[in-house]
């Protein structure tokens, strides 16, 4: 049966397990306060925002939300019967605009998604265009409540973990998820808690 992360319970038994595996969580996590549950809707709505984040500061993704929303842009058959000028005027790239639209036409069977193992459901969204495997990830951790789903390719994570760990640089995609080994089956846990380091380290979101 697949872990998920449901309540705030669940968020306090994979950061009991991180705290006993590993020295830096014990310190660290107890100075962090609650872990954010952090769950979004399932479905397209979703997918949206990932696709909207991608590559842009968690501020501007939100301005271009706030944008599409009010524009009737919130759906797939509002992306479907946009013109290009309008999702433009939005905010949207030429290639996210590109990818939203394949992602509307393609009337993926969201809840179908719940029933599959994480790999193949990574493997679905990935088909879609403009998914890769970060965005399917987050996907996973937050709208399915994926337990165990990192995103080792996440730059906000990896510079976390470079100054958690006092790395000499930042960990690569193969070099987090070997350090991420240990954190298994909660490493989503682990993300929710490197981002909230993040935070205060930076002082800025990692995450949207």
């Amino acid at each position: 049966m697949t872990r998920t992360i449901r309540s705030t319970s669940d968020l306090e038994e994979g950061a009991d397990h991180l705290m006993r595996v590993c020295p830096v969580w014990a310190r660290t996590l107890p100075t962090l306060g609650p872990l954010p549950l952090r769950r979004w809707e399932e479905g397209f709505v979703s997918i949206r925002d990932a696709i909207v984040s991608q590559q842009i500061s968690t501020q501007a993704a939100n301005a271009i939300l706030d944008r599409m929303i009010r524009a009737g842009l919130a759906d797939e058959d509002g992306i479907a019967g946009a013109e290009d000028d309008v999702l433009r005027a939005a905010g949207l790239s030429r290639p996210k605009i590109r990818y939203l639209r394949g992602i509307a036409a393609a009337r993926l069977d969201w809840p179908g998604l719940r029933d599959l193992p994480d790999e193949d459901a990574i493997a679905a969204l990935t088909a879609l265009p403009g998914i890769g495997r970060w965005t399917a990830e987050i996907y996973l951790k937050f709208a399915l409540g994926r337990a165990d789903v990192f995103a080792a390719g996440d730059l906000a994570l990896a510079e976390a973990a470079r100054l958690l760990y006092d790395l000499p640089e930042r960990p690569g995609p193969a070099a987090l998820t070997a350090l991420a080994e240990p954190w298994r089956p909660w490493r989503a846990v682990a993300a929710r808690a490197l981002w909230a380091y993040y935070r205060v380290a930076k002082e800025r979101e990692g995450i949207r």
